[in-house]
C-alpha cells in the first residue's frame, strides 16, 4: 500500500539494524534490498511482518537471494514506474494523535493549520491522480515544499519522512471565507461566527462539500432541510469528540472502535432521549448517524464552536456531492449563507461512509471514504480484467485484477446525467490507477437501468448477471467463500429472469449460477413506480387480494386514501401500470402502510425503517405464514402477513404489537424457507443479502433462527447489503463465468 509511510519505516529499521541497500516503489509494491550479517538480516525480515506501520496492510512477503554490491548505507530510491502495475493506493486517513498535538501547541509552527497532515495520517484516495504515490501524481504538486517542511520531508528520523502531502501554513494549502462579515477577517472565526448566528455554511472537506449548521439550533436545521429539499432522512451529526459523541447517543465497544478509526465513517447509533439535538435532525428517528473529526480543519471548527454540527453531503438531494470550487458556488449558493473553502484540488469526489454495527462487526451501509480504494480480494482470481457496472439506486462499480477486487466509492443513485458522469469519470480514474482494461464487463439485466445500457456499448465480452444472484455472489465474496450456499435476497426489487419484479427470493446460488428455490407470492404494483413512492398503493394491493376484494372499510388506510382506493384497486386488478412483484421491500411498505406508519415517503426505503423503529423488541410472538408448495419450488403468501396485521389493529391491537408481530413473522419465513431448501438440496450455510436486512431487528431474529436450526449464516461486514454491493457481487460471477 502506497501512502502509508512503508518506505521511511523500511528506512529507519534497516538503519538501525546497521543494514545496507535500498527501498523503493514500482508499480508492484515495495522493493527492498538489504545486505549486511545473517543475524541482522533475519531479524529485519522478522519486524517488517511483525511491525509494519499503522496503515499498512501486507499481503505477502516474498524473498530471494541478490548480489552483493558492497554498499555501505541504506538509502530511498526513486520510484519507478513500469507495465503490470500492482501498488495500491492508501484510503483518505484520519488526523493522528501527533499531528492533533502540534494542531494544538502554541509552540510548533503548524499550530491551528488545517492542513496538518503527516506519514500516518492525511489526503491519500482523494488527491491522487496517478501512481506511483509521489507528490508530483497529486493535487499537491502545485505547493512547493518550503524549506522546513523539505527539511522534514528528508530527514529519515521525522514522523514526515516522504508524506506526499506534506506542508505548513508557510507553503500549502489556505482557507478561504467566502460570505458576509469583515473580508479581512480570520476565516475560521467567520465560519464559527455564521454558525453560532444560525447560518448555514458550506465546508470543503476531503472528498467533496458539507453543509453545517448547529445541531441544536432548530431553525438553522430547519432552513437547511428546507433549501436541500430534503424533507425527512435524517442528517449526520459532527461531535467534537467521543465525550461529546456520548451526550447524544450510547455507544458499545464495537461503535467506539469505528467511531475513533482511522476511517472516521459516520455510525448509527441508539440515540439517548435527552440528546442535545433539533427535531428535524433526525425527526422521529431512534437512531442518529454521528462521526468524529477527521480532518484538522473538522478538528479546528468543532473545538471552536464547543457544540455539535449537522454535516451533510454538499448537494440537492439526488445530486452528486459538490466537488469543484466553481460548481459547489453555483450549486449550493442558494443553501448556503456562505463557504468556508480551501484551494487544494480534489480530484475525486468521495462521500462520507456509513456503518452501524451488528453483533461486534460492522455493518456498511455505505462504503466510501476511508475504505476506497482498499481492494477486497476474492475466493477465485479472475482470469481476466472485469468491469461490474453495479445496479442503479446506490450505485457503485467495480474493478477486477486477478484476485483483487476494487470496489469504488459511492456514487449516488444512477438516475441522471451528472451522476452518470460521475459513474464514467471514476471508472476511468480507477482504471488508470490500477492498470485495468476491462476484458469483461458485467452488467444488471434490467434493460433500463443506465449502467445497463452503459455497459451495452463497451468493446468487451459482456456478462448479464440477475440482480438477485449478485446479491448473494456479493455477500459471498464479502465472506470469502465461493458456495454453494442457501441465499435469501430481499430488497426492494430487481428484473428477474422471468420478466417480472422480484425481491424476495430464496435461491440455491454458489457465484457461477443459480436456482430460485422459492419466493413471495408476486402481488401487482398499482402505478409502478409511484407504488413505491405512496406505500399505501401496495396495501392496497395486498389488502384485496388479503380479503378478496372485501375490504373492510373501517381500516384507517382505507379512510385516508379513500379519494383514490377504487381507481388503485382497479388499476392492480387490471394489469398494465401494475407490474407483478415478488419484493419484500413491497411487503413491508404495505405492512407499514396498513398499520399507518405512513402513505407516501420522501426517501428510499422510508417506509420500512420507520416500521423496524415502530416495532416493540420486547415482543416475540408471530404471525403465521405457511409455504406453498409449488411446481419450481415454494411460494410465500405475503398476503397473509397483511391481513394478518389489518386483523390486529382492527381488533385494537397497538401498533407497536403489530410492527413486531410482522417482524418476527418475516423473521419466521426465512428460517422456514431455509429448512425447506435444506431437506432438497442438503445445504447448511444461508447469505444474507439485499437492502431489507439493513434491518437491525429482522436481520437480528432471522440469524437467531437460523443458527438454532443448525445453519451458519453469512453476513455483510466489508460490502453493503444493499445495492451498493451489487457491483462486488457481478465482479465475481463474472469472474467465475470467466473461469470455467
Amino acid at each position: 500500500m502506497q501512502g502509508v509511510g512503508f518506505r521511511p519505516f523500511v528506512y529507519g529499521l534497516a538503519t538501525r539494524l546497521g543494514l545496507a541497500g535500498l527501498v523503493g516503489n514500482d508499480e508492484r509494491g515495495v522493493f527492498i534490498e538489504v545486505e549486511g550479517g545473517s543475524a541482522p538480516v533475519e531479524q529485519f525480515l522478522a519486524a517488517l511482518a511483525r511491525d509494519p506501520p499503522p496503515l499498512a496492510v501486507i499481503e505477502r512477503i516474498s524473498t530471494g537471494p541478490a548480489p552483493v554490491t558492497g554498499r555501505t548505507a541504506f538509502v530511498i530510491a526513486p520510484s519507478a514506474t513500469g507495465e503490470g502495475r500492482r501498488a495500491l493506493v492508501s484510503p483518505d486517513v484520519a488526523t493522528c494523535a501527533a499531528c492533533l498535538r502540534d494542531l494544538a501547541d502554541p509552540a510548533c509552527r503548524r499550530h491551528g493549520y488545517a492542513f496538518t497532515n503527516c506519514t500516518d495520517c492525511g489526503p491519500r484516495f482523494t488527491i491522487v491522480r496517478d501512481v506511483p504515490y509521489d507528490r508530483a501524481n497529486t493535487t499537491m504538486a502545485g505547493f512547493r515544499m518550503c524549506a522546513d517542511c523539505a527539511r522534514e520531508y528528508h530527514d529519515p528520523a521525522d514522523r514526515r519522512f516522504h508524506a506526499q502531502p506534506v506542508c505548513c501554513p508557510a507553503c500549502g494549502p489556505r482557507l478561504r471565507f467566502a460570505g458576509p462579515g469583515d473580508p479581512e477577517g480570520d476565516p475560521l472565526e467567520r465560519a464559527v461566527r455564521l454558525l453560532r448566528e444560525g447560518g448555514v455554511l458550506a465546508v470543503k472537506g476531503l472528498g467533496g462539500y458539507h453543509l453545517a449548521a448547529l445541531a441544536a439550533d432548530e431553525a438553522a436545521v430547519a432552513a437547511l432541510r428546507s433549501r436541500k429539499h430534503r424533507e425527512d432522512k435524517p442528517f449526520a451529526v459532527m461531535a467534537g469528540d467521543l465525550a461529546a459523541a456520548r451526550r447524544l447517543c450510547a455507544i458499545d465497544p464495537a461503535e467506539e472502535r469505528l467511531l475513533t478509526g482511522p476511517a472516521r465513517p459516520v455510525v448509527l447509533l441508539r440515540r439517548l432521549p435527552d440528546a442535545p439535538v433539533a427535531p428535524s435532525v433526525a425527526p422521529g428517528n431512534r437512531w442518529l448517524g454521528v462521526l468524529l473529526p477527521y480532518t484538522p480543519l473538522h478538528h479546528l471548527l468543532l473545538r471552536a464552536l464547543g457544540s455539535p454540527i449537522v454535516l451533510t453531503s454538499g448537494n440537492v438531494s439526488d445530486e452528486p456531492i459538490a466537488y469543484r470550487d466553481d460548481d459547489a458556488l453555483e450549486r449550493l449558493g442558494g443553501i448556503a449563507d456562505a463557504f468556508l473553502i480551501h484551494d487544494r484540488p480534489i480530484h475525486i469526489r468521495t462521500d462520507d461512509s456509513v456503518v452501524r454495527v451488528f453483533r461486534g462487526r460492522d455493518l456498511p451501509i455505505r462504503r466510501s471514504r476511508g475504505y476506497v480504494p482498499h481492494p477486497l480480494p476474492l475466493a477465485r482470481a479472475a482470469p481476466r480484467p472485469v468491469l461490474a457496472c453495479g445496479a442503479e439506486l446506490k450505485h457503485t462499480f467495480c474493478l477486477v485484477k486477478g484476485d483483487r477486487a476494487f470496489v469504488s466509492h459511492h456514487i449516488g443513485d444512477l438516475e441522471n446525467y451528472e451522476t452518470l458522469r460521475s459513474f464514467v469519470e471514476g471508472v476511468g480514474h480507477f482504471r488508470r490507477l490500477f492498470d485495468v482494461v476491462p476484458e469483461v464487463v458485467a452488467h444488471d439485466l434490467h434493460p433500463e437501468y443506465l449502467s445497463t445500457k452503459w455497459a451495452l456499448d463497451q468493446d468487451a465480452d459482456l456478462v448479464g448477471v440477475q440482480h438477485h444472484h449478485a446479491h448473494i455472489a456479493s455477500c459471498l465474496a464479502d465472506n470469502g467463500v465461493a458456495g454453494p450456499v442457501v441465499g435469501v435476497a430481499f430488497d426492494g426489487l430487481g428484473y428477474g429472469t422471468d420478466g417480472t419484479l422480484w425481491g424476495g427470493e430464496f435461491l440455491v446460488a454458489d457465484l457461477a449460477g443459480f436456482d430460485r428455490a422459492g419466493h413471495l407470492t408476486p402481488v401487482p404494483m398499482p402505478g409502478g413506480a409511484t407504488a413505491i413512492r405512496q406505500p399505501w398503493r401496495m396495501a392496497a394491493a395486498y389488502l384485496d387480494l388479503a380479503y378478496d376484494g372485501d375490504v373492510p372499510e373501517d381500516l384507517d388506510v382505507v379512510r385516508r386514501n379513500a379519494g383514490q382506493w377504487g381507481a388503485v384497486v382497479a388499476l392492480a386488478r387490471r394489469g398494465g401500470n401494475a407490474p407483478l412483484t415478488s419484493s419484500m421491500g413491497r411487503l413491508f411498505d404495505a405492512a407499514a402502510a396498513v398499520a399507518g406508519v405512513r402513505d407516501a415517503i420522501t426517501y428510499e426505503g422510508q417506509a420500512a425503517v420507520e416500521f423496524e423503529q415502530l416495532a416493540d423488541p420486547e415482543v416475540d410472538d408471530a404471525y403465521s405464514c405457511g409455504l406453498v408448495g409449488t411446481g419450481s419450488g415454494f411460494a410465500v403468501p405475503g398476503v397473509e402477513l397483511v391481513r394478518a396485521v389489518a386483523d390486529d389493529l382492527r381488533a385494537g391491537v397497538p401498533r407497536e404489537v403489530v410492527a413486531a408481530r410482522f417482524h418476527n413473522a418475516v423473521a419466521g419465513i426465512v428460517a422456514a424457507g431455509c429448512e425447506r431448501v435444506r431437506d432438497g438440496t442438503g445445504l447448511t450455510t444461508v447469505a444474507l443479502s439485499g437492502g431489507v436486512f439493513q434491518n437491525l431487528l429482522l436481520l437480528g431474529r432471522a440469524v437467531t433462527l437460523l443458527e438454532g436450526r443448525g445453519f451458519t449464516v453469512l453476513t455483510h461486514h466489508r460490502v453493503p447489503p444493499n445495492d451498493g454491493g451489487v457491483s462486488l457481487g457481478q465482479a465475481a460471477v463474472a469472474a467465475a463465468r470467466d473461469a470455467r
